[in-house]
């Protein structure tokens, strides 16, 4: 299950996933706004120009990196990795989507693992921290499996309604402890500039 930066050919190919529906009922798992849970074709529409908006916005205190989940050569959703004052702070945090007849197959996981192997071998991050609504059982389950360690809660807004959240964080230390072999990073030591990391910042 490759993970690939995300090109406009690719989107293209995600746009009928966009289109039938990600999120079709409850528990919903995004708070507001959410480009998914608009109408199509402003659905569609709203979320390509979102991940536009988002590669044009690149700087040393924010960037997002987008990418698309590939299993057997079909895109099936996506994978984020964001970064906020990350040369300051050194954390990241993450965000996902999975179409519905790709998720209950272990794909959660294995996106999480490819990003966070970028996130900490390839960017030298110091922590990746993630989110998710109380109710949203899959996405709490692949954060315990992966070591992370409770972070508090909060609470946000989906769809116009209050809801409890989850935070998570896996420090740099518990993931070296379960780090993956079988994980490769291409062309990161050419992006790191762009992000604001210097290459020693990178392997710290």
């Amino acid at each position: 299950m490759p993970e690939a930066v995300s090109t406009d050919e690719l989107l293209e190919r995600l746009v009928p996933v966009v289109r039938r529906g990600v999120v079709t009922s409850p528990p919903w798992p995004f708070d507001d706004p959410m480009s998914l849970y608009e109408e199509s074709p402003e659905r569609e529409w709203a979320w390509l120009r979102g991940i536009w908006a988002g590669r044009a916005r690149v700087n040393d205190d924010f960037w997002r990196l987008y990418f698309v989940v590939v299993v057997d050569g079909e895109p099936v959703g996506m994978q984020d990795l964001i970064g906020l004052r990350f040369g300051t702070f050194g954390t990241l945090s993450t965000f996902s989507w999975l179409a519905p007849d790709a998720r209950g197959l272990g794909l959660g996981k294995e996106m999480r693992q490819a990003v966070l192997h970028l996130a900490f071998e390839g960017l030298g991050a110091k922590e990746a921290g993630s989110d998710a609504f109380d109710d949203n059982v899959a996405s709490n389950r692949v954060s315990q499996a992966l070591g992370y360690a409770p972070n508090g809660s909060d609470r946000d807004t989906r769809r116009g309604e209050p809801a409890l959240l989850n935070r998570w964080k896996p420090p740099r230390e518990r993931w070296a402890e379960t780090r993956r072999d079988d994980i490769d990073l291409f062309g990161v030591a050419e992006c790191l500039p762009v992000l604001g990391i210097q290459p020693n910042e990178a392997s710290r």
